[in-house]
């Protein structure tokens, strides 16, 4: 899928899933309609990511759904990943798109208009923009933490790649950042610690979809 398309995208993270497994919130978030799933998984060993990125795979294959890994190129080579998410202190989008080849997907994280030039310039597909409202779910510096809609708007002007809003998204304020030019919204919490990921998902997608149709009728698409 064209990351264009995007309206939601899941980042998952075991130590907010409570007793449940990483696979079964990506299975319930398939079910609820996700669009793209980012294996992140921080404080894990790399053997155990490429294990848990196998069955979280073959999950997504399965249901047609985009699969990226957060900062490990290798990872996303040998689970034949769609692609890798970037930040500014890891891997390039250039090392990359080398190492992955011209058909995978690379995101790149921003939080400032310079940053979201630069991962367009180096031939990113997506960005990831944020904390928008801020987040304790990822270690973020404080400049980086909050930096609103108003922001992805920026953004949005700047760049002529989709954008994904992440940081503190739920379903009540996912509009704003739609409304602003996101393509859609990145969540961990959100979805991970939900009593019901699939629910949450759906109720997600449909504040995405509802705010794509104000966005449209006032005229930003």
């Amino acid at each position: 899928m064209n990351p264009s398309n995007w309206r939601t995208y899941l980042v998952t993270q075991a130590s907010l899933s409570g007793d449940r497994s990483t696979p079964e919130i990506v299975r319930a978030a398939i079910d609820g309609g996700i669009d793209a799933v980012q294996l992140r998984e921080k404080g894990t060993s790399a053997r155990s990511r490429h294990e848990l990125g196998l069955e979280v795979r073959e999950l997504t294959a399965e249901a047609g759904v985009d699969l990226l890994v957060n900062d490990r190129v290798d990872i996303a080579e040998s689970i034949d990943a769609d692609g890798v998410h970037v930040g500014q202190s890891d891997l390039s989008v250039a090392v990359a798109r080398d190492l992955l080849g011209p058909d995978a997907i690379v995101g790149c994280s921003a939080s400032t208009v310079a940053d979201a030039r630069k991962a367009a310039a180096e031939g990113a597909d997506y960005l990831g923009v944020g904390a928008v409202y801020g987040t304790s779910s990822k270690d973020v510096d404080d400049a980086k933490d909050g930096i609103g809609p108003e922001r992805i708007a920026d953004i949005a002007d700047a760049v002529s790649i989709p954008i994904v809003g992440i940081g503190g998204i739920t379903a009540d304020n996912a509009g704003p950042v739609v409304e602003a030019g996101a393509a859609g919204v990145a969540v961990i919490s959100e979805l991970t610690a939900a009593r019901e990921p699939r629910a949450a998902t759906e109720a997600l997608a449909a504040a995405v979809e509802t705010s794509k149709a104000v966005g449209t009728a006032g005229g930003r698409e």
